[in-house]
């Protein structure tokens, strides 16, 4: 990792509690998965300020991919872009501004991905998964945070895709829980 990245990675791991960001566990996590898959195109559902977006940019980049990152508040993706930029990133990344749901089922109809990251409204965990399932490749991977942590709120997305058939499912103990699903 490159010592601007990691600089700028620790900065934003201080501001975490304030914009919803994962675990530096969780960022770790996910970078090594679309290493180890090879993931080539990649959807995030929720930039906010970019932490996650540069784990998984710098990933991309290892394996010359690309990211596309969905976020509703215009003033966090500017941030997300500023940091990609800062960090040599911003080749490896589509950033859309505005509702997740409505992108997808509006803009990337004609897309397929190895890797779909889910953290964005938690109730809409569901919805969100019925619009990406028919994106995602066999033998591609969901990940969806706050899965612990928020409970409650996202309890039928991960009781609908804990039993799908299409999925085996597992929930990792990473810091609030990330659901990992594989497409099979």
């Amino acid at each position: 990792m490159e010592s601007k990245l990691k600089a700028r990675l620790e900065e934003l791991e201080k501001t975490a509690d304030d914009f919803w960001n994962v675990s530096h566990q969780t960022g770790c996590f996910i970078s090594m998965l679309i290493k180890a898959i090879n993931a080539k195109n990649v959807l995030e559902l929720g930039t906010s300020n970019g932490y996650s977006t540069l784990w998984i940019s710098d990933a991309l980049r290892y394996t010359n991919g690309h990211l596309t990152t969905l976020e509703f508040w215009e003033k966090r993706q500017c941030l997300a872009r500023e940091y990609a930029k800062e960090c040599g990133l911003s080749d490896y990344i589509t950033f859309k501004i505005g509702q997740a749901y409505d992108i997808i089922v509006n803009e990337l109809q004609d897309e397929t991905y190895d890797l779909v990251f889910i953290d964005a409204n938690k109730q809409e965990y569901i919805k969100f998964f019925e619009a990406v399932h028919p994106l995602l490749r066999k033998g591609g991977v969901i990940l969806a945070d706050n899965i612990t942590s928020h409970a409650e709120k996202v309890k039928p997305f991960v009781d609908a895709i804990s039993n799908h058939e299409e999925y085996q499912a597992q929930i990792l103990d990473l810091p609030d829980g990330l659901l990992m699903a594989y497409k099979l």
